[in-house]
């Protein structure tokens, strides 16, 4: 992938997309202060480039029956590369597990999950703590979430990206 050197108005480009990823190419070109045309060509040289990895929907949980959203500590009993890889392959397999993480300190990784109800998040323990080389399982459950923000920080003042220095 060829990295582009991005500029302010590509940094206004990429907050506004993740800020609200269905806005026309015009209302785009609109913000960031261009025409349409090359607006769209930066988009897509963003795409190209890998900045844009995709597009998608946000959507209420609860309104699709997921009531509980909860975090769990996975200790493994291995930390061998082919353990770790099928840890990670077994949960990409899982719907409610919606991000899965290897971390230091405390455990191996931190997975991210949802779940319809009590029962369901239980039993979805119960299958996480016998799952092959899981040696402990740590549940975090949310009360609730002041903030939850897709993305990174975008700062539209920046003229350059660190790589271009």
């Amino acid at each position: 992938m060829q990295r582009v050197k991005l500029d302010t108005i590509d940094r206004r480009i990429l907050r506004d997309l993740q800020d609200k990823g269905r806005m026309t190419n015009v209302e785009l070109s609109r913000r960031a202060g261009i025409s349409a045309p090359p607006c769209l060509r930066r988009v897509r040289a963003l795409e190209t480039a890998g900045y844009i990895q995709g597009y998608h929907a946000e959507i209420d949980a609860r309104e699709l029956g997921y009531k509980e959203l909860f975090f769990a500590l996975v200790g493994l009993d291995s930390q061998a590369q082919d353990v770790l890889s099928d840890f990670e392959a077994s949960m990409g397999d899982w719907a409610e597990v919606r991000e899965c993480h290897m971390v230091r300190g405390g455990g191996d990784f931190v997975l991210k999950m949802v779940a319809r109800d009590k029962e369901h998040r239980d039993a979805m323990t119960m299958r996480l703590t016998a799952t092959p080389h899981v040696s402990r399982v740590t549940t975090l459950e949310t009360i609730r979430t002041a903030k939850s923000l897709p993305g990174v920080p975008i700062d539209t003042d920046r003229k350059s990206t660190p790589e271009s220095r």
